[in-house]
């Protein structure tokens, strides 16, 4: 065997186990594995787990923080505008150079898939999408990443954005995109989905769009992409982020609508440090969380992931695109901190968010690609709760990092 991994726990199983690699699949998971690999990993009791899956992440606007002028007001407006100010003179290089190390970083926090959103607007045109098409070739046979055909200033409200993401799809998007919360009108909202329905079938696409990234109970856009999902037969390719004016509904709308997702096979897809800063900024006391009914999806059996969203840009002025962080910090924004909780919602950043990307041979049986983290704990609980990044980080049987921790305590402590 290429590689063996020695006493590593796995999850929901007692005791230590070996597993073995040939080329970039698991070949052997067993108790004791006789045979002797080229490199050998001692994981010591620790846990091991698939690589982690960042679902939604916009590399195109990541790392502005360190050069753009002060957010004042974080609303959306103004994050937009902050965003334009750079957007006008992106530039290919400019953008493989700072999500190049975003990527990076993700690399060494135990990310090998990320879901990448590229903008298509009047305001840069093609320039991010073509820059993140850059970054997808750089990063080819290291990392998988996909990318996202996405309209940041929506669609009908922005001229010009049909015929630029028509051609986004003809350059190489891997998803259609969407914004439709961000049109003036509701039938506007319906006339976007529409679109962006219309697009992914001519392309036979998957469809992931930022849905009701507002407190507001007046918005309604995630109703109509499930129904829309029902009516084309699209269920399981579709996915939805944000959600939160879901929050905001009566309890009788909100389960109408939780019981159309579950049925459409719509992905939630929930960022909850993103939703902390940017939801509720207008509020008082009680200030919302500013997150999606995460438990009461959860319980109805929706597919739910979360994924690290904006790395330091005008959005949020933090973010290591670290998604055992993510997990984290939704554990304690949805209160979901129950052994079984704490489980679940380590799935949302594994296996939870490779279903809803369709991702194939994704696991830790035999004939899955060899993409797994050796932990640096041996619970999940304890994983989420130290917050250390992954000892090893393998990806089609071959280690892409590794990382080293040193503590010292001095003088007797």
């Amino acid at each position: 065997m290429d590689l063996v991994i020695r006493k590593a726990r796995l999850q929901g199983q007692e005791g230590t186990w070996d597993v073995g690699i040939q080329g970039d699949r698991i070949v052997a998971v067993a108790e004791h594995i006789q045979e002797r690999g080229a490199e050998e990993i001692d994981a010591g009791g620790r846990l091991i787990a698939p690589t982690y899956v960042n679902g939604h992440v916009h590399l195109d606007k990541c790392n502005l923080g360190d050069i753009m002028r002060p957010n004042r007001t974080y609303s959306f407006q103004e994050c937009l505008e902050i965003t334009w100010e750079h957007k006008r003179t992106y530039t290919i290089d400019d953008i493989v150079e700072r999500a190049s190390k975003a990527i990076r970083e993700g690399i060494l926090n135990g990310a090998t898939v990320f879901r990448v959103f590229a903008d298509v607007d009047s305001v840069g045109g093609l320039r991010s999408l073509e820059g993140i098409l850059a970054l997808k070739e750089k990063w080819k046979g290291i990392v998988h990443i996909e990318v996202v055909d996405f309209p940041q200033e929506a669609i009908l409200r922005d001229p010009g954005t049909k015929d630029l993401m028509e051609e986004g799809m003809r350059m190489g998007a891997d998803v259609v995109g969407g914004l439709p919360w961000h049109e003036h009108l509701d039938e506007d909202v319906c006339a976007h989905i529409d679109f962006c329905f219309e697009l992914a079938k001519k392309h036979d696409k998957d469809i992931h769009m930022l849905v009701d990234d507002t407190s507001n109970p007046n918005s309604r856009s995630l109703e109509y992409l499930a129904v829309k999902t029902l009516r084309e037969g699209y269920q399981g390719r579709v996915s939805a982020s944000h959600c939160e004016a879901l929050a905001s509904y009566d309890e009788v709308h909100a389960h109408k609508v939780m019981d159309l997702v579950k049925n459409a096979s719509v992905s939630i897809c929930c960022n909850p440090h993103i939703s902390l800063v940017l939801i509720g900024r207008l509020d008082q006391e009680p200030i919302r969380r500013g997150i999606t009914r995460v438990r009461q999806l959860w319980t109805k059996g929706v597919n739910l992931f979360s994924s690290q969203d904006d790395v330091n840009d005008p959005y949020y002025p933090f973010g290591r695109n670290d998604q055992q962080e993510v997990a984290a910090y939704l554990c304690h924004t949805a209160q979901m901190t129950f052994p079984k909780e704490i489980v679940a919602v380590f799935d949302f950043v594994t296996v939870n968010a490779a279903r809803a990307l369709r991702l194939e041979n994704y696991g830790l049986t035999p004939g899955c690609r060899a993409d797994l983290n050796v932990l640096a704990a041996p619970t999940i609980q304890h994983v989420l709760r130290l917050q250390q990044p992954p000892l090893w980080v393998i990806r089609g049987g071959r280690v892409l990092a590794q990382n080293t921790l040193t503590r010292e305590l001095r003088n007797g402590s």
